[in-house]
């Protein structure tokens, strides 16, 4: 049995190893090269890879025909793909004699595409998981072969709930991927009308809505908390972050929206008369206390 790797991320650690413990022989390791710009708080998969002797490539777009040919000649029985930041095409997923095949951070077909813990959060949902399924060209859409789920609680960050996916993938290929590799699973296919589809998320996707309420700012806050490009807002002339939150369905002090200081902490009561706690509010690179509070007290 020989394979394509293609994998980014923890979750592409965890892919590898377990397809290394299955016996498969992973030919070559496709992934990507660290982005020096990004908070690189994730395990590596390129030195799993140089761990156990195996080629490695890092080509900006793996659908070149020159990066093609190079496929073409392992000539493998299966592909597999474990968080990989760009989409395969026909052309690459053809070559695998036995199936190629996507592990996804969502509970299919909700949340096809990017970033989809941190839309789950923004959403406020209450689960979600991972998936594996077969790849075909359209993003997340092919038949399902197996998910495992997990709890999002409300005032888990999207961090927290990726960190829930990690394990949740081990359990996941540990007990299906031998059943795979035998031809003994059955695959589902999708119905995509009852799923969704979302697009990457920028830093300026960050920018506080006042206008909304407490539970829907929260989700927000919680959805890109570090080590994401953080939630923020501006005020005269000065833009300030908030790094995390807290939401117990409190109801607001003040019949007025905005930012104060109460009982050692900062609160934020909103536009439907319900509050969060701040945990920790940033200006500037530094975290702001009690001697600040002046710079909100209902100007928002």
């Amino acid at each position: 049995m020989t394979a394509i790797v293609f994998a980014y991320h923890s979750v592409g650690v965890v892919g590898l190893k377990s397809l290394l413990a299955a016996g498969v022989d992973v030919k070559l390791v496709v992934t990507h090269q660290d982005d020096v710009n990004e908070n690189l708080w994730f395990e590596s998969v390129a030195d799993l890879a140089k761990h156990h002797n195996i080629k490695i490539i890092t080509p900006d777009n793996p659908n070149q025909a020159d990066i093609i040919e190079q496929f073409k000649a392992i000539n493998p029985d299966w592909i597999f793909s474990f968080y990989y930041r760009q989409m395969l095409s026909a052309s690459i997923l053809s070559l695998a004699k036995q199936g190629a095949y996507n592990l996804h951070g969502s509970l299919l077909p909700k949340y096809r595409g990017r970033a989809p813990v941190n839309w789950a959060v923004l959403k406020g949902e209450i689960e979600t998981g991972v998936s594996l399924h077969k790849m075909v060209v359209k993003a997340d859409a092919g038949d399902l072969v197996a998910q495992q789920a997990v709890d999002i609680l409300p005032n888990d960050t999207a961090h927290q709930v990726f960190l829930k996916l990690i394990p949740a993938a081990e359990i996941l290929l540990q007990q299906y991927l031998p059943l795979l590799l035998k031809g003994q699973l059955e695959a589902t296919p999708l119905d995509l009308e009852k799923g969704s589809y979302f697009s990457g998320r920028q830093p300026e996707d960050g920018r506080i809505d006042w206008q909304q309420s407490a539970w829907q700012i929260h989700n927000l806050i919680r959805a890109v908390a570090p080590p994401y490009p953080p939630a923020f807002f501006d005020l005269q002339g000065q833009r300030f972050f908030i790094l995390g939150s807290d939401y117990q369905q409190e109801t607001a002090l003040h019949s007025r929206s905005g930012i104060y200081w109460h009982e050692h902490s900062f609160f934020a009561d909103c536009t439907d008369g319900k509050r969060f706690q701040i945990q920790q509010i940033q200006l500037n690179n530094r975290l702001l206390d009690s001697s600040d509070c002046h710079l909100f007290d209902f100007i928002l």
